[in-house]
Formats: structure tokens, sequence, C-alpha cells
């Protein structure tokens, strides 16, 4: 499980869905940690995973956060390993940035204004214990 000072992976009962919140401010060594562990995912799974990223306090990121070697890997591997990418609470431009790319890229991508839509969509309530 990935905790690092802005991003927590939270425990869930649904095999294949890996769920995260993000809060703060986002850093390089935050985004490179998180694309470390999506990397191991991706590479010990033979089926297409899931993600959630629940925004909760979000702050944004440094700038060229996501530029590190692991996180470009993980965004790249994400287009084929991933089935189903959703977010909850994101910031408007991400929200609509979600959105769009789900008529070019293969996961289906959704939006959700809130955190219980976006566990729902799952059929889930929430994270496990």
């Amino acid at each position: 499980m990935l905790t690092t000072p802005t991003i927590r992976e939270m425990r869930v009962a649904k095999p294949g869905l890996h769920a995260f919140r993000l809060s703060g401010l986002l850093t390089r060594d935050d985004m490179a940690a998180m694309g470390k562990r999506m990397n191991d995912v991706f590479d010990t799974s033979d089926d297409k995973v899931d993600m959630l990223l629940i925004f909760d306090g979000y702050e944004g990121s440094e700038p060229m956060a996501g530029a590190t070697s692991s996180a470009v890997k993980a965004q790249t591997q994400a287009i084929w390993k991933v089935g189903r990418y959703v977010t909850a609470m994101a910031p408007d431009g991400a929200s609509a940035m979600v959105e769009a790319f789900g008529w070019v890229i293969p996961p289906q991508t959704h939006a959700f204004d809130t955190e219980a839509d976006a566990w729902a969509f799952f059929d889930m309530a929430g994270p496990a214990g």
C-alpha cells in the first residue's frame, strides 16, 4: 500500500481496483512513488486494472511533478493496462480532461463530482475497513 505525504492508497474489497486519495500539493517524489506502485501492479497483472483517484483537499502539483521516469512509464502503460479510470472531486480542468480523453484512449473514463458517486460506480460504499 502506497503512502506519501499527499497520496494514500486505500484498501478496497474489489479485486483489481486501485484507489488513491490525493490531498495537498503533489510533488515529484509523490508522483514518482505512485508511478512505481502502478508500474509494479501493471507488471504483475495479466488483466486490466481499474483506478480511482479521489481529490480530497487537493492543492495541485509542483511544476513537472509528473515528469519522472516512473510516472511517465505508468501513464503510458495505463493506456493499455487500465480498464476503468475514475476520478472524484477533481478540479474542473482535470475533470474535463478525464472526460475528454475518454473519447481517444482505450480506458473507460469517468469523472464524478462526489466521492460517493465514484464508489457507487464500482458498486461499493467506500474503502474497506
